[in-house]
């Protein structure tokens, strides 16, 4: 089958050759004039697709996919089909859905995980449109997932791919957090000798076993104890997404906003909330405060 492929970097490039290593023809474009891409424009990129085309958008989120959206829908016909697989807001997938409906072409959006690993694992799908779009994109589907049953849903209309990586990511948030809080506690207490260790052991045979904590492993290994990593963690926008739907469908998700704030904690050099807890501690009880500058421990009253 044909395609194009806008956006090359890791997660596109890999995903472009996966789909050439099970025999479909992928035209590439990125901006970028030194990545390995075949064409130079997305006029070209149109020019060497034969209709009805199909085209997967895998940019940044944001203004630079609403941006490549916008300018396929001028250059696109109607029944060609457009597939965001970036991590864009479901909201967006509804705006572009509606302006790429009004030239009869069909949009897709499409949730991808996988990360650096897809292009030998396969990538979970979880895609959002009509049947119609779906099955005219399913041979596309099927090389990126991974063998067997699993991997793939057609999770409703559009925009319902995208919320429900959205969720998915989420809850991934939940579990990196509750590994490294885990991890914390072991480290901190002399009983246990060797924590990476025991990680390692809870890859088998223990109901906490998962791909997270295989990859936690393999950090493990290549830094033993973290020593050379910080303890600070970006969110690119999902985990907060999350919490918004939740809030619209008053849902409780009590873990994922707890880990979602564990990472604005982790940037913070010095907590202001923490210094008016130790100023109204010493306020009404005289307990002792550090300053500014200095260092050490303070008594415990």
């Amino acid at each position: 089958m044909q395609i194009g492929l806008i956006g090359l970097g890791k997660m596109g490039g890999n995903m472009a050759e996966r789909l050439r290593r099970d025999g479909h023809e992928v035209i590439g474009y990125d901006r970028n004039p030194s990545s390995p891409r075949d064409v130079d424009s997305l006029e070209a990129l149109v020019e060497k697709l034969e209709p009805p085309r199909l085209v997967w958008v895998m940019v940044p989120s944001g203004e630079p996919t609403r941006a490549t959206v916008a300018d396929l829908n001028g250059v696109l016909s109607g029944g060609d089909v457009v597939i965001d697989g970036g991590n864009s807001r479901y909201t967006d997938d509804q705006v572009h859905g509606a302006m790429l409906h009004e030239k009869g072409i069909r949009y897709i959006d499409a949730g991808v995980s996988g990360g650096v690993w897809g292009l030998t694992e396969g990538y979970a799908l979880m895609v959002g449109g009509t049947e119609e779009a779906v099955k005219i994109a399913q041979p596309i589907f099927d090389s990126l997932k991974p063998a067997g049953e699993g991997g793939f849903v057609h999770a409703g209309a559009v925009g319902a791919g995208h919320f429900t990586k959205m969720v998915h990511n989420g809850i991934e948030y939940g579990m990196m957090q509750a590994y490294g809080e885990g991890y914390e506690l072991l480290k901190a207490v002399d009983l246990v000798q060797n924590a990476d260790a025991v990680m390692a052991s809870w890859q088998q045979g223990t109901v906490i076993r998962s791909w997270l904590l295989d990859l936690l492993v393999l950090a493990l290994k290549d830094d033993p104890g973290l020593e050379d990593i910080r303890g600070y963690a970006q969110d690119s926008g999902e985990g907060r997404w999350t919490i918004e739907a939740a809030i619209q469908n008053a849902v409780p998700l009590p873990v994922i906003t707890a880990a979602l704030f564990a990472r604005f904690a982790s940037r913070q050099t010095e907590s202001p909330a923490m210094k008016v807890v130790a100023a109204l501690r010493n306020q009404f009880g005289g307990h002792a405060v550090g300053k500014e500058g200095t260092s050490g421990t303070i008594p415990v009253s």
